[in-house]
């Protein structure tokens, strides 16, 4: 335990879409609420609904820096039902819009003077390497219109899984390629890939990634659940080598513990021991899985710093 006491200041702990203590709360709305109003009680709900998020996001950036939690994952419905394809949007065109922007843009000023990064990670169904257009189509809207909010708030990830395994593994990943040939320069530039805990292992991502250019966010709960020949030190050393910035790694604990049922579940808390050695000492940015969100940041730093 001393080496990890002495050698954790250098790592950037970042807190997942919410707080449990802190009064912070993001607001959501869905679809089907917002097909039962007016169209223009519709656009002023949801143009007050966003301006409430972009000042959420503002107090949790400070609530962060507060904390000493060095990055924060954005939700992906910051904007709720934004591509929705009945009630989506333009936020530009809601009332308000030109001044909702600018509050998002202010959070990513903040954001750059606090040394608070940010980042986003859409949610499992938007991928890549699927065989059906319609889902690879929505997919490609989400990204996008998760990177145009990253470009507001000077986030510089947007990052998502390799998909399903669907007709063959090889056939996936090489659609995952030719597809990011549709993406913007601003979602491109932005986006990364991560290992999961059931299919793509690190050694299958890991091609993609430097044939690509496209970082790989290593999660080692998935590695070690999901196991290929990689070690956990090659595949930090590997992983760590796709990244032209701070690379960013995500860490979680079994719910159960390792020998206990479902493995890949989170657990509330991380037990230290989770911790790879090989990370302590680097400059990472290390997004915490966990249940009691900043709680478990904040025990996690005690641990490692004793």
């Amino acid at each position: 335990m001393a080496t990890k006491q002495a050698s954790a200041s250098s790592l950037r702990l970042g807190l997942c879409c919410q707080f449990v203590d802190e009064p912070i709360k993001f607001r959501t709305t869905t679809a089907a609420v917002c097909q039962k109003l007016a169209p223009v009680a519709r656009d002023l709900k949801l143009s007050e609904i966003c301006q409430a998020n972009a000042d959420a996001l503002f107090a949790a950036i400070e609530c962060c820096h507060r904390l000493g939690i060095g990055a924060f994952r954005v939700n992906s419905q910051i904007l709720p039902v934004k591509t929705h394809p009945a009630v989506g949007y333009d936020v530009a065109k809601l009332p308000g819009g030109a001044a909702i922007i600018e509050r998002f843009k202010a959070c990513g000023a903040r954001a750059k003077e606090l040394g608070v990064r940010t980042s986003f990670h859409p949610d499992q169904f938007v991928v890549l390497s699927s065989p059906r257009e319609d889902v690879v189509d929505r997919s490609i809207e989400d990204i996008e219109y998760q990177a145009e909010v990253a470009e507001w708030i000077n986030a510089d990830v947007v990052n998502i899984h390799g998909g399903g395994a669907y007709d063959s593994r090889s056939a996936a990943l090489e659609r995952f390629a030719r597809n990011l040939g549709r993406l913007s320069e601003r979602a491109r530039t932005r986006l990364t890939v991560e290992n999961d805990d059931k299919i793509y292992t690190p050694s299958e991502l890991l091609p993609l990634c430097k044939a690509e250019g496209i970082p790989l966010v290593y999660d080692v709960h998935h590695h070690r659940c999901c196991r290929d020949e990689l070690t956990v030190e090659a595949a930090t050393e590997a992983a760590i080598a796709t990244w032209n910035r701070e690379p960013m790694f995500h860490l979680s604990s079994p719910k159960e513990g390792w020998n206990g049922p479902g493995p890949q579940r989170h657990h509330d808390f991380i037990d230290v021991a989770d911790m790879p050695a090989c990370w302590l000492g680097r400059t990472l940015t290390i997004e915490v899985e966990a249940k009691t969100k900043e709680q478990a940041v904040l025990k996690l730093r005690r641990e490692l710093n004793g």
